[in-house]
């Protein structure tokens, strides 16, 4: 892993704050998790993702993802098309 991965990684999530998203959670054995959520923040080591609401939970879900974790295929993320 080098540095200028991260780097574009860095910034291609920062250009893309705001955007929908689908990611694909890796869980470990097998499982496999795909939310869709929105980028709400870009911070120098992390960045974080607003879950959709899937179903009546009424408490908002913000998960936050370093930059590796794309790197090392933890999470894999795609822009997703306006509805």
């Amino acid at each position: 892993m080098e540095r200028k991965d991260v780097e574009k990684i860095r910034a291609s999530v920062k250009d893309n704050c705001g955007s929908l998203v689908e990611i694909q959670l890796d869980r470990g054995r097998n499982k496999v998790d795909i939310e869709k959520g929105i980028i709400k923040e870009a911070y120098p080591s992390v960045f974080t993702i607003q879950l959709e609401n899937t179903d009546d939970e009424s408490a908002e879900q913000i998960l936050s993802f370093s930059y590796t974790d794309i790197i090392t295929k933890d999470i894999r993320m795609r822009l997703c098309e306006a509805d």
